[in-house]
């Protein structure tokens, strides 16, 4: 891994001030405690919805591991270039490389119900199985370039450049690019 991953260190810190152990956090977030060590080492590549549930078991929101100085203005990012990058594993099975790119929108901004990215999504092989998963919230994605399918329950959804689609997260769902590289904007409501 070219870079050490600073959400680990966020999830030790909340962690550590909750004074909840690493098993506790493994139970709360339905993970593994190897997981939940391996994140704090900065030797995993998380994916996100463990660390969806990482968050709400620390009864934090998940921009709270991507920000650095909490502010409460507004916040400008010019032209997508967001400083804020986060890899996430996703559907790659070696975890220590990244599928998804998060570049956030609003990092450092306080008390937001809304965590917006632009997200690049890499292909993977099409012999791998899409893993589906869910978590409370609601999402919306906006294809910015390439295509993306989005399986959604038992539907699969194609979209391209220029269409969008809002669904609740709790139903079982997957985001991955179909062909090559793909970005889109994506805004994400998980709560509390």
């Amino acid at each position: 891994m070219t870079e050490k991953n600073s959400v680990g260190d966020k999830i030790r810190q909340f962690r550590e001030t909750k004074e909840m152990s690493v098993e506790e956090l493994a139970k709360e977030s339905q993970s593994s405690v190897e997981l939940i060590e391996k994140l704090e080492a900065g030797e995993l590549i998380p994916s996100l919805t463990p660390l969806l549930k990482i968050a709400r078991a620390l009864g934090v929101r998940l921009g709270t591991f991507l920000d650095d100085m909490p502010q409460t203005g507004p916040v400008v990012v010019r032209n997508g270039a967001s400083a804020n990058v986060v890899r996430f594993s996703g559907k790659s099975r070696n975890p220590e490389e990244s599928a998804l790119e998060f570049h956030s929108l609003a990092a450092d901004k306080q008390d937001r119900n809304m965590e917006p990215f632009i997200i690049d999504v890499h292909p993977f092989s099409h012999e791998e199985e899409h893993e589906l998963s869910s978590h409370e919230g609601e999402e919306f994605i906006y294809v910015l370039s390439g295509n993306i399918e989005v399986t959604y329950g038992k539907e699969n959804y194609e979209l391209s450049a220029g269409d969008s689609i809002y669904y609740d997260s709790v139903v079982p769902h997957d985001v991955h690019a179909t062909e090559s590289e793909a970005r889109i904007l994506a805004v994400v409501y998980t709560p509390f």
